[in-house]
């Protein structure tokens, strides 16, 4: 049955892990029920890089947003916390404040000054159609199966950051990136009070996010234009990584991705982290945040803003917060050059190519 997207969609109004077009079906009552927006931006010079976030979990009552830069190696993070409102759309989050302006096509958002020493005010649009998918945990003999469900797209970002005494505009065309908005019943959501003593590790270790000009490369999908004449999205049946690594951290330096696609061609992508360019998803929840080891979905208290601060020009910083990482990468694809995100979890992407798995080697 086909389920196609509305603009709706990109608010936070779903109750069962169905878009809005779906056939009337019951709430979904698993606490671990979630909506997110998830957003990583960035210039194509190695300078400037963001992740901003947030989820709602209606079942819990709660809702949480975070927002991260780097600025050459300057990582600040600001999260907040609040109860679920009555107006489940809203999705402001203390000084974190995302306003959809047209449904599948265009947000605004802001961030406002404050102790954690950075702000913003931009706005993105789509340059790559979003399509429904779904993808569906195992079987499961009592309870709601995981799923995630929604969309992802490409496109470009236009506005201003302020980080510390640094002021950054960008025009259009010097900034671009990807995002996805996901909704359904999260593995991991809660921590490990809601998944059995359980910490699930946090997304899947071989995460690519490269708009290359003619496609969008996310994952394992490929994301076409709105004025392309082919249907739906694309899929790439076959992805071959050889990676180099700090020997130090683990972290991931460079590698090459061979790629084929679902109409047979290939393509071979050289990527290269620029400098420290890199988003540490622990300060957005991912695997739990620094100190507090909060997990997406945990915390429960009155309204909260805390934030914190990293050198992630110091290798020993980069060990302690690695987990899932936004590698900030140039990207070379024959003769074009672009930049764009690889998001592995890490150690486990290195441990993948030293063992020699199907599809990961050392280079």
């Amino acid at each position: 049955m086909s389920t196609p997207l509305v603009p709706l969609d990109d608010a936070f109004v779903h109750a069962a892990p169905y878009p809005v077009s779906h056939p009337p079906t019951s709430a979904s009552n698993d606490p671990r029920f979630f909506e997110r927006y998830w957003n990583v931006w960035h210039d194509d010079t190695g300078d400037l890089l963001l992740a901003v976030g947030g989820s709602c979990y209606p079942v819990l009552g709660r809702v949480e947003s975070y927002a991260i830069v780097n600025f050459r190696g300057d990582h600040r993070s600001v999260r907040s916390f609040r109860p679920l409102s009555p107006e489940q759309a809203d999705l402001t989050v203390g000084p974190i404040r995302p306003t959809i302006l047209t449904g599948l096509h265009r947000w605004r958002h802001v961030l406002e000054p404050g102790e954690w020493g950075f702000s913003y005010d931009l706005e993105w649009t789509d340059t790559r159609r979003p399509t429904y998918g779904a993808a569906w945990g195992p079987p499961v003999a009592s309870g709601e199966r995981q799923v995630t469900v929604g969309f992802e797209s490409f496109g470009q970002v236009t506005g201003w950051v302020q980080v510390g005494g640094t002021r950054v505009d960008w025009a259009p065309g010097q900034a671009h990136g990807t995002r996805d908005r996901h909704w359904g019943v999260g593995r991991g959501v809660g921590g490990p009070a809601l998944n059995g003593g359980r910490v699930h590790r946090p997304g899947w270790k071989g995460g690519i996010w490269i708009d290359l000009h003619d496609v969008g490369l996310w994952g394992r999908k490929l994301l076409y234009g709105f004025d392309d004449p082919r249907p739906g999205s694309g899929s790439v049946h076959r992805i071959e990584r050889r990676l180099r690594f700090e020997p130090d951290t683990h972290l991931f330096l460079a590698g090459v991705i061979d790629l084929t696609f679902d109409d047979g061609t290939h393509r071979s992508l050289r990527l290269e982290r620029l400098g420290n360019q890199t988003a540490f998803m622990r300060c957005g929840f991912y695997g739990g945040t620094p100190g507090a080891g909060l997990h997406p979905g945990a915390y429960k208290g009155p309204e909260r803003t805390e934030w914190d601060r990293f050198d992630v020009n110091d290798p020993h910083v980069r060990l302690a917060l690695r987990g899932l990482d936004e590698h900030h990468c140039a990207v070379i694809d024959g003769t074009r050059a672009t930049t764009g995100i690889l998001q592995p979890v890490e150690p486990d992407a290195y441990e993948a190519c030293r063992e020699g798995r199907p599809g990961w080697a050392l280079w």
